[in-house]
């Protein structure tokens, strides 16, 4: 049988460091709690341990995979602002089925790329004055501004709590769609879409 011992190693690896909050695009921010060094059969492989306190989850991450799967340090300030500067803007709805659309969401909330997370808060968002969001869509605008604000907070060193009320500070500022009378309309026909397509789904 294969034995397995572990190590904590020099606490720097390709520029990361133990102790450092990064983002890894499938689950957003963690912190690199430490660099470990296992030993399987012989075998060694280094490991960047990262807890996602939030989620109550540890990720074991070879140091040669980081690449792979994307994972980077956090944004820099520039790149915080411009994310806040997106979900002030008009929201860009494609005409085209929810199904789609829900995939194209789901890959930005994903990418780890936090201006393009951003788009999905701005088009998502919903003001009192505005048709309701639909249960699907309404998942898809909390995981987006989730990943959001836990960047934004750990940027800013603010908790993610202000980082959600200065995010929706910014998405009040936004031009809604309701200014129009046709794209009030445009919009209740895309909200009825999500209600067809939810119950064909669970027909």
């Amino acid at each position: 049988m294969a034995t397995t011992t572990i190590k904590k190693t020099s606490q720097t690896r390709h520029g990361f460091k133990a102790g450092e909050h990064i983002v890894y695009p499938a689950h957003g921010v963690g912190q690199i709690t430490s660099i470990e060094e296992q030993e399987i059969a012989g075998y060694k492989l280094e490991l960047f341990v990262i807890s996602f306190e939030k989620d109550k989850m540890t990720l074991r991450v070879p140091v040669s995979k980081i690449a792979a799967v994307g994972m980077r340090k956090l944004s820099e300030a520039t790149v915080v602002k411009k994310a806040l500067e997106t979900v002030k803007g008009r929201a860009r709805v494609k005409r085209t089925m929810w199904s789609r659309r829900a995939q194209e969401y789901e890959a930005k909330i994903n990418s780890g790329d936090l201006v393009a997370i951003a788009e999905v808060v701005r088009d998502l968002f919903r003001a009192e004055n505005q048709p309701e969001q639909s249960y699907s869509e309404r998942q898809l605008y909390e995981a987006a501004l989730d990943r959001m604000a836990r960047e934004v907070g750990a940027v800013n060193r603010i908790s993610e709590t202000e980082a959600i009320r200065q995010i929706e500070q910014n998405l009040m500022k936004s031009p809604r769609r309701v200014a129009k009378g046709e794209e009030v309309e445009a919009e209740a026909e895309t909200d009825q879409e999500f209600i067809d397509e939810e119950q064909e789904e669970a027909a």
